[in-house]
């Protein structure tokens, strides 16, 4: 198989990601929405470290479960996300970002804003919409970050390269 960007993300516990998945089932375009919900860690990296992923990932588990916090929601323009407040996982990617510095991509090395999109590529106003909805009844509440996941990207839905449970 031809090798493929590599794309890491952090893995909610059972009941965050069921309802990650049910708010993107309700609010994202069907015909684009092929992808669990997710928090997208690095969105481009290089096939050729991904032994290196996968022993920086298998290190960071052994690390122990960040606390995280679903912090708040976030306009995306044409689409709506909720923004994620973690320092404990900021400082893991701020520790990977730091080792694969010369390899990042513009958008990987420019920061990271951690959030779960749950719609996208919409019409402005339909996101207006769905903002002032979710906004009202919104409450921050604790994460669970089960591990962290690496993802071959080949164009369509991701294929799994390595998944690295916390202990």
């Amino acid at each position: 198989m031809t090798p493929a960007p590599i794309i890491v993300t952090a893995l909610f516990g059972r009941e965050d990601q069921a309802w990650f998945d049910r708010q993107r089932q309700a609010h994202f375009p069907p015909e684009r929405n092929f992808l669990a919900a997710h928090l997208t860690m690095f969105h481009h990296l290089p096939p050729s470290i991904a032994d290196e992923v996968r022993e920086q990932l298998a290190a960071a588990a052994r690390e122990g479960r960040p606390a995280t916090r679903l912090a708040g929601l976030i306009s995306l323009g044409r689409g709506v996300a909720y923004r994620i407040d973690s320092p404990d996982l900021a400082a893991v990617r701020a520790h990977l970002a730091e080792r694969w510095a010369s390899l990042l991509t513009p958008q990987d090395a420019s920061g990271w804003r951690p959030h779960v999109t749950i719609q996208n590529k919409v019409d402005p106003t339909t996101a207006r919409a769905l903002l002032a909805d979710l906004t009202p009844d919104f409450r921050p509440r604790p994460l669970a970050i089960a591990g962290y996941a690496a993802w071959w990207y080949r164009g369509g839905p991701w294929e799994l390269l390595s998944r690295h449970m916390c202990a």
